[in-house]
């Protein structure tokens, strides 16, 4: 059985999902333990897919959340 990436099979790849990268709190940027600084959407050849730095883009609604008034 093939075992499917997080969020989706083509993750193009960027700085600020990588395993090495750090993001800035100045926003935009990232502190790359291998190139410096660099832009989010940059990316080398040292690139590894980390996807616990991946932040969704939009929350479902369920109904009988804990959120609900």
């Amino acid at each position: 059985m093939a075992r499917k990436k997080y969020f989706g099979e083509k993750i193009p790849p960027q700085c600020q999902y990588c395993s090495f990268g750090t993001r800035a709190k100045s926003g935009g940027k990232v502190l790359c333990e291998k190139k410096g600084i660099v832009d989010e959407g940059d990316s080398c050849n040292k690139y590894v897919y980390s996807p616990l730095k991946r932040i969704p883009t939009k929350q479902l609604h369920i109904p009988g959340n804990f959120d609900d008034d």
